[in-house]
């Protein structure tokens, strides 16, 4: 790789780090080219994304933004999880890490706040950004059709009322 090609690098860390709600540190000692697909395409699902760094590279790119403690998560075989998303790349990452022993969270970084594993658990539990906006649709919802209900049921009786006493009267 020439230096061209390591500022390129430099630079797409740079926007991945800036742009993502989370992003979970993993590593990858051992995992096969099929784990590693699978990974991906369920990351893919959830709108998040895989990608294997050099951790000079990535340390070149947080510039110290998150101090020694940031700096510590890239050694080793490092595999970043980002997603716009905060939660969906650790929800994920957290999930595969539970079924194949060979992937391991390291940490994350939450713009410039560093997690450790259990920062990034916490994280995946929390409920998606979709999932936040349906219950914030339903809250919104429900007072506006209580109130329909309450103003429909008086309307309702009399209407009840009058046809029973049309239906008297006809007998």
């Amino acid at each position: 790789m020439d230096r061209a090609q390591k500022q390129d690098a430099i630079e797409t860390l740079k926007s991945v780090f800036a742009e993502s709600g989370a992003v979970v540190v993993t590593h990858n000692l051992g995992l096969t080219v099929a784990e590693m697909t699978n990974l991906r395409g369920r990351l893919r699902e959830q709108g998040a994304q895989l990608k294997v760094v050099k951790n000079t590279l990535a340390q070149k790119a947080l510039d110290g933004s998150v101090g020694e403690e940031g700096d510590a998560l890239f050694t080793g075989p490092v595999a970043i999880a980002y997603g716009p998303d905060p939660v969906s790349a650790a929800k994920v990452a957290t999930q595969f890490a539970k079924e194949n022993d060979k992937l391991v969270i390291m940490g994350g970084l939450m713009g410039t706040q560093v997690l450790d594993k259990t920062g990034v658990s916490a994280l995946a539990t929390l409920p998606s950004l979709d999932q936040l906006r349906g219950k914030i649709i339903g809250l919104v919802q429900a007072p506006a059709t209580k109130i329909a209900g309450i103003l429909q049921a008086p309307a309702g009786q009399l209407a009840r009322v009058m046809g029973a006493y049309a239906a008297k009267d006809a007998a």
